[in-house]
């Protein structure tokens, strides 16, 4: 037995400094990663100022509106509603109310034929307004131009 006694050493307990350290390196890197991405070292744009300065640039865009004179449009014969009122207002770039004023009489003159084109039926849904809208911004756009106008508002639509 005492043969057993001297073999069976009692076992050396193993450190637990690599296990601490390692726990201790991940958070470091881990935090480091979370700083590096936050502030734009890493997959960012730049510094917090520069996209803050985006931001207070994009709060309010630049644009002006252009005031059209209402449009009143024969729609069709035989109907009981004969005639649409229509009045809008184009967004365009500040700046360029000017540009966009010189161009008016052909803006009225594209939506006039456009507008004495479309079917009462289609005038008359309430959903179309939506569509009628895209239309008519498009065809403005094609007169003045992507650049200038980027809205159409319509302010009346009345059936009469």
């Amino acid at each position: 037995m005492a043969e057993i006694e001297e073999n069976s050493e009692p076992k050396k307990k193993k450190s637990k400094l690599p296990f601490l350290l390692g726990v201790i390196l991940a958070f470091l890197g881990a935090g480091g990663g979370f700083f590096a991405v936050q502030s734009g070292m890493i997959l960012g744009s730049g510094s917090h100022s520069a996209h803050a300065e985006e931001k207070k640039s994009d709060a309010l865009p630049k644009v002006a509106f252009v005031a059209m004179d209402p449009l009143h449009i024969s729609l069709g014969r035989g109907a009981e509603r004969s005639h649409l009122r229509f009045q809008a207002q184009l967004e365009v770039e500040a700046g360029a109310e000017e540009d966009v004023q010189v161009l008016l009489p052909r803006v009225a003159d594209v939506l006039n034929s456009y507008l004495r084109a479309v079917e009462l039926s289609e005038v008359e849904d309430p959903s179309a307004l939506v569509r009628l809208r895209a239309q008519m911004l498009r065809r403005v756009q094609l007169v003045v131009g992507d650049e200038h106008v980027k809205d159409l508002l319509i302010i009346e639509f009345i059936l009469t």
